[in-house]
């Protein structure tokens, strides 16, 4: 069975598919700087998470792009505060044009229920 949450016409906003949520992309604000984007982005997955069943300490894989890898610090700053300490998840880090020049981090996650 395959539960789409917030489904579009281009993308559901996470996917169930057995005990797996598939997060899409979460960006932040266009317009805050790179903390203030991590931290709404990483709000949003926090609540995308509780709709699907899980939570953060369930995340197996989080692969976070930066607009530029200069922000790599100040992401992890906000980050470091935020993740399961106890269960952090295997990431990557990499540095890429975003959809649109305002944002500045885009994370995806993959999580257990």
């Amino acid at each position: 069975m395959i539960t789409r949450i917030q489904p579009g016409a281009r993308m559901s906003e996470a996917v169930i598919h057995g005990a797996t949520v598939y997060l899409a992309g979460q960006v932040g604000e266009p317009g805050d700087d790179v903390t203030a984007q991590t931290k709404t982005t990483l709000a949003e997955i926090d609540a995308l998470l509780a709709q699907a069943g899980t939570d953060k300490s369930k995340i197996l894989m989080a692969t976070i792009w930066l607009a530029d890898i200069a922000d790599f610090e100040a992401m992890n700053a906000v980050w470091d505060a935020w993740v399961d300490k106890a269960n952090p998840p295997a990431r990557a880090t990499s540095e890429g044009k975003l959809a649109s020049p305002e944002y500045l981090v885009e994370i995806i996650v993959v999580a257990a229920l």
